[in-house]
């Protein structure tokens, strides 16, 4: 399963998202879309953290990096070969 499609899941499951996860497209943004909140994101970086077995710090907490399945796969990637 790719990161985007562990992160979609997620989201479905437990941010409770109202669509099937076909609706969710790489580009939607979470957070206009009120998909994901301040408690929203802070369940993601445990989540993230936990399954990719990656530490994300407090200063990398920005919405860029967690406004879209495209922006949080690619944060989650570039954390993951970083630490190769």
């Amino acid at each position: 399963m790719t990161t985007e499609e562990t992160v979609r899941q997620f989201i479905v499951k437990e941010l409770l998202w109202d669509g099937g996860p076909q609706d969710l497209s790489h580009d939607t943004s979470l957070i206009e879309g009120g998909v994901i909140d301040s408690a929203g994101i802070v369940k993601m970086v445990s989540f993230l953290e936990t399954e990719f077995a990656i530490e994300i710090p407090d200063e990398e907490v920005v919405l860029g990096n967690f406004d879209t399945l495209d922006s949080i796969s690619a944060f989650v990637n570039g954390k993951r070969a970083a630490s190769r």
